[in-house]
């Protein structure tokens, strides 16, 4: 079994991440789902984004740095969207990383900061229509840690974002199934 670490979404630690992270608890992984915004859930999209923007992306990436400090290093990160951002981070610069799953958004490489560590498999998941997701930039972000590890990328039919929140007007049960059993997968492969 793995260590999972899970980033939430912008929109706060839901039901949704804790839920997947149960199902993977019951998958005999040990799963930690660190709260970025400290309690705090929105329902929409704009008080989410305000609350980020009030933060900053530097106090959001150092709460995610302080969040993982004492977490074993050996861990896959898994993040959703603005946590995507966190769990890449993570597995990009902290040694040891086993894998990263990556939902609703991937950084370049350039936005990383650092190369992909050689041998660390990520596994992306995206709409095909999401308009919060550049899917070019994706394709040749993936296309670019194929190069030095396992890569996959998998986007679905839609144009929800955080199509995987059954509590967001994006959720599409179909696709969550599809992702969530891929993930589930690569888990298992792991160990």
């Amino acid at each position: 079994m793995v260590t999972v670490i899970a980033f939430h979404s912008v929109l706060g630690l839901r039901p949704g991440v804790l839920d997947f992270a149960e199902t993977l608890r019951g998958d005999g992984h040990t799963v930690y789902t660190p709260d970025l915004w400290d309690g705090i859930v929105y329902d929409t999209m704009a008080d989410a984004l305000a609350h980020r923007d009030r933060l900053g992306m530097s106090e959001i990436i150092g709460r995610s740095i302080a969040a993982v400090a004492e977490l074993p290093s050996d861990s896959v990160y898994l993040g959703y969207s603005l946590g995507a951002a966190c769990a890449q981070l993570a597995a990009q610069t902290r040694p040891g990383a086993r894998g990263a799953v990556l939902f609703h958004g991937v950084l370049t490489m350039g936005e990383a900061g650092a190369p992909w560590p050689a041998g660390v498999p990520v596994q992306a998941h995206t709409m095909d229509h999401d308009g919060w997701v550049d899917l070019e930039e994706t394709r040749a972000t993936i296309a670019g840690i194929a190069a030095v590890a396992p890569a996959e990328l998998f986007v679905y039919p839609g144009s929800g974002h955080l199509f995987t929140d059954p509590d967001s007007a994006d959720f599409d049960a179909g696709a969550t199934a599809a992702a969530h059993s891929r993930v589930r997968a690569f888990l298992a492969a792991l160990y």
